[in-house]
């Protein structure tokens, strides 16, 4: 009588969806559109591309640490200003504004956010949310420097002259090569923080984000944790608002305006705050509805606000929530189905090994 063969061990298959370079597939599946599409859909497009990097920002704090912050945007907004006063006030190249305005609103994080980080809970949420009032009122009355009321109008946009030397680009309208630009700088910029959530460091703040208590109790410095991330949340809050300030040709205190932060952490929430590509999906949702509705009535606040809390509602996890739950489901219900092919070529096997 043979001993039957033993079967392999199968290793532990890491699914493959996890494997994808997903920011180069999604940079590889955008770029065209400036070519294929129109200048309204290429105007659409810039937008949500530095929204999608607004929101993976405060993803940062929200989703991966846990922090609550309702003041995310006087980084975005600190980022614009940063950008538009080089820029057009002093003449400086994008190259060096660009950069300065992540530095910038990095800069500021570090003086909020040490404040910040000695708080919990609603308390911590609440003082970010007074800091970006403090940006917002400074904005709003210092004419000298930041316009006041009127904002700073008319910020150049970058030389993208450079551009014209990559066959197929030279056709293409000043918006659109904006758009090239914009989706590089975002794509590099998403990329940079999944290496971040990815990393030893983004494990510690997961750690943080489950059990701060027990994270302090194994020896991790919480509060130097916390600040670490807001600072770096902050720094590419504040390149989001340097590409903001560009695409709109201006800067204006409604950047800093605490309905700027809502509107991002609604987008954060609704695509997805537990998944990394939940934040630009929601980026997606909200700008493109917005749009639409705002073509079909001039009571679009009503009609927009009834859909989100649908969709809030209906997905309690965002949209890719919903879209995981589904996955998840599916394959519940196909497992019986495989589990019995199995056990029937087992049982052929045995079959054919007693004849």
């Amino acid at each position: 009588m043979s001993l039957p063969l033993a079967r392999p061990l199968a290793r532990p298959a890491i699914p493959v969806i996890r494997r994808v370079p997903w920011t180069l597939v999604i940079f590889l599946l955008l770029l065209p559109l400036p070519w294929i599409g129109s200048r309204y859909s290429t105007f659409l497009g810039t937008e949500i591309t530095i929204d999608a990097l607004f929101a993976v920002s405060l993803n940062l704090l929200l989703g991966t640490t846990g922090l609550v912050s309702f003041g995310h945007v006087a980084y975005f907004g600190i980022g614009a200003y940063v950008c538009g006063i080089l820029m057009k006030t002093y003449g400086m190249s994008f190259a060096i504004a660009f950069p300065a305005a992540g530095l910038g609103a990095a800069a500021f994080s570090v003086v909020f956010g040490f404040f910040c980080v000695r708080l919990t809970k609603i308390y911590f949420a609440m003082l970010t949310l007074a800091f970006s009032q403090i940006i917002w009122a400074v904005c709003f009355k210092w004419n000298a420097v930041t316009g006041g009321d009127q904002g700073i109008a008319d910020v150049p946009f970058p030389d993208m002259q450079w551009m014209t030397a990559i066959p197929g680009v030279s056709q293409l309208s000043p918006n659109g090569r904006l758009y090239l630009l914009t989706l590089t700088l975002v794509a590099l910029s998403i990329a940079a923080i999944g290496q971040i959530t990815r990393s030893p460091f983004g494990r510690m703040l997961t750690a943080i984000r489950d059990n701060r208590e027990r994270a302090a109790f194994i020896g991790l410095n919480v509060r130097a944790y916390e600040l670490a991330v807001f600072v770096v949340a902050g720094g590419f809050a504040g390149l989001s608002g340097a590409l903001y300030g560009i695409f709109t040709r201006g800067v204006f205190p409604d950047y800093v305006f605490w309905p700027k932060s809502a509107e991002v952490m609604i987008m954060t929430i609704l695509g997805g705050m537990n998944f990394f590509w939940g934040p630009p999906v929601g980026a997606l949702v909200l700008v493109w509805l917005n749009q639409e509705i705002t073509n079909y009535t001039e009571y679009w606040p009503f009609v927009l606000g009834t859909m989100l809390l649908v969709l809030l509602f209906a997905l309690p996890g965002g949209v890719l929530g919903g879209l995981a739950r589904l996955y998840g489901a599916l394959r519940r219900r196909a497992a019986p189905r495989d589990g019995q092919h199995a056990a029937r070529q087992d049982d052929h096997h045995a079959a054919r090994r007693d004849a």
